[in-house]
């Protein structure tokens, strides 16, 4: 795996510093600013103020919802709604972005005095996006307002329907418009569209959907209330903004931030049965958590029968029956890992036994039933494994769906549409799309997308990169940089967890294993310690003699998933390692406190002996 060092402009680095040395938390830790000032521009951030921001983040900092084009005019309808008692539907997508959307929009309406229905489709049985004939039951319903959430942006053939009905649409969305423009509505509010100028273009469909609720509090709520609600929702639209996996910037992080903090102490009933569903319900939740443990339970609902169960989950009220629809979305969670851990199996068994997929440079894989619900995150797993951008296709006798996820090189979208003429429908994002076609299209898809990968992409684009923060070396890693390093939390994407490497460090003691798949190291310093940032040169030459105490120490590390390769290229003490890591706090009883995180290691001795 290559190594590199993440760009950054060094002059943008020390005025980030410079700002940052005036801080009350940083004036008496010189080597902290210099050091946070370095990872801050190599996540753009661009001057004092913004790193100020970053490191803490409010809610007054906030943007008006007005900075969306479309947001007065979608207000003045609902609000319009609101005082005529009219009901109103919600059309929202299957997924945790859409599902919690529409609980946070539902909700606002609701304390704000109106009364408001939802609609999710069914992924297999309605697939994505609004659909001409519930637009029509909605009607004849007398539904005279539909507000889409997380959709909708290329609905056109349904927002002309709900014209020819008399039926005002609003669309809200966050994906890409195509190159058609937006629909015909009463109001489209999506950053993304064109002369939208909103500061803050990679929030979540819940996102847009909690500016609409902002917007509308701001009208018919006191301040007092609108706070407190805010926090409250911020809570639900954290989760969705993670779950995402929107940059972690800019609004984004305001979002996501606050919204862990008050995952701390939740009052909702139902959020409260799906962290203990979830093993959470003991400590401060984190990102990792809510990709990995929280947002799976509830992507499940969709992935594998009824997303409307997340909506009743978010509003019920009785603690009893919150704990059965929280066990019941775990169960469809163990469902769809089995499922999916079945489909994975499969795909990889295919690409080994053909040479075609293995040197595609834009991987296509089908597969006759398989899971609509599950491909997609089939598809992260091929990307995770190959290193190139791939789609994963359910075939089902004459019609197709797929799901496709890419590397940071590759523009998915960009690529669908250069085919469109392939798709019965598409859409998504530059890294994850969605889409149907006629099975008998599927090879054209793969021969095309391979065609158009290899124009814009070199071999070299495909090997596996590991992507780090700084040299560091061990006698560096201190309390004090830990706790810094706090302030850069939640980690996600657009905001990675800082990777560090240090050079020629010495493995004190034989690696043990732990489960079989990993394995517990304890390092050291190398005698003449490793390279160190511009950030910590100052601070090290200080003391010798505290240099070389803090070459003394040990310090232990966790390799995850690394037991198999440790066992075929073994380690033994005294061996000399270049390691990539990153700081995490161990909270055992016995061994716990700072403790590296391999992502990597290279052997000094298996260098020499390849190079002889």
């Amino acid at each position: 795996m290559r190594w590199l060092l993440r760009p950054h402009t060094a002059a943008r680095a020390e005025l980030l510093a410079n700002g940052l040395r005036e801080n009350p938390l940083f004036n008496k830790k010189a080597a902290i600013p210099s050091f946070l000032g370095s990872l801050l521009a190599s996540r753009d951030v661009q001057d004092v103020e913004t790193a100020e921001k970053f490191l803490h983040p409010a809610i007054d900092h906030l943007h008006s919802p007005y900075l969306l084009t479309g947001m007065k005019a979608a207000l003045d309808r609902i609000e319009a709604a609101i005082v005529r008692k009219e009901p109103m539907l919600i059309y929202g997508d299957y997924d945790v972005d859409g599902t919690t959307a529409i609980v946070i929009l539902k909700t606002a309406i609701e304390l704000c005095g109106g009364a408001a229905e939802f609609h999710v489709p069914h992924r297999i049985r309605d697939g994505y996006d609004m659909r001409e004939d519930v637009i029509e039951r909605a009607s004849a319903a007398g539904i005279r307002l539909i507000i889409s959430v997380d959709m909708g942006i290329r609905a056109f053939a349904a927002a002309e329907t709900a014209h020819r009905l008399g039926v005002d649409l609003i669309v809200t969305d966050h994906h890409l418009p195509g190159q058609d423009g937006v629909p015909k509505a009463l109001a489209v509010v999506n950053p993304n569209q064109h002369g939208c100028e909103y500061p803050c273009k990679f929030i979540c469909g819940a996102g847009v959907a909690f500016k609409l609720a902002q917007g509308l509090m701001e009208r018919r709520l006191t301040g007092k209330d609108q706070q407190r609600l805010l926090m409250s929702f911020m809570k639900v639209v954290a989760i969705a903004t993670i779950a995402d996996s929107v940059p972690l910037r800019g609004e984004n992080r305001i979002f996501a931030k606050l919204g862990l903090e008050a995952l701390r102490s939740p009052v909702n009933a139902g959020l409260k049965a799906l962290l203990e569903v979830a093993q959470l319900g003991a400590k401060p939740i984190t990102s990792t958590d809510v990709a990995f443990r929280i947002a799976p339970r509830i992507n499940a609902a969709g992935r594998m029968d009824v997303a409307g169960d997340v909506i009743e989950l978010f509003s019920v009220k009785d603690a009893a029956r919150a704990g059965e629809i929280a066990a019941r979305l775990d169960q469809l969670n163990a469902e769809r890992q089995e499922e999916e851990r079945r489909i994975v199996e499969a795909i990889h068994a295919r690409i080994e036994e053909d040479s075609a997929l293995r040197e595609a440079f834009c991987i296509v894989v089908d597969g006759e039933g398989w899971h609509r619900g599950v491909i997609g995150i089939a598809a992260t797993r091929v990307v995770e494994r190959y290193a190139r951008p791939a789609l994963v296709i359910s075939s089902e006798g004459e019609h197709a769906h797929g799901s496709g996820r890419s590397i940071p090189l590759f523009h998915l979208l960009n690529a669908l549409e250069s085919c469109a003429e392939l798709f019965t429908r598409f859409g998504g994002h530059s890294h994850a799309v969605g889409f149907s076609l006629p099975s008998e299209r599927i090879q054209d898809l793969r021969s095309h997308l391979d065609a158009y990968a290899r124009m814009r992409l070199t071999r070299e684009d495909l090997e596996p990169a590991l992507e780090f923060d700084a040299e560091l070396s061990l006698e560096n890693v201190t309390p004090e940089l830990f706790h810094a390093l706090r302030l850069m939390e939640p980690y996600g994407a657009g905001n990675h967890e800082p990777v560090f490497v240090s050079r020629d460090v010495r493995l004190l003691a034989p690696p043990k294993i732990v489960k079989e798949k990993h394995a517990r190291l304890k390092l050291a310093a190398g005698k003449h310690g490793g390279c160190e940032t511009a950030a910590t040169n100052s601070e090290a030459s200080k003391k010798g003699e505290e240099a070389a105490w803090r070459r003394s120490i040990s310090y232990p590390a966790m390799g995850w998933r690394i037991a198999e390769r440790m066992q075929q290229e073994p380690l033994f003490p005294g061996d000399m390692l270049d390691v990539a890591f990153t700081l995490a706090y161990n909270e055992h009883p016995e061994f716990g406190g700072i403790e590296l995180s391999l992502r990597d290691y290279k052997s000094k001795v298996a260098a020499q002996s390849a190079s002889k």
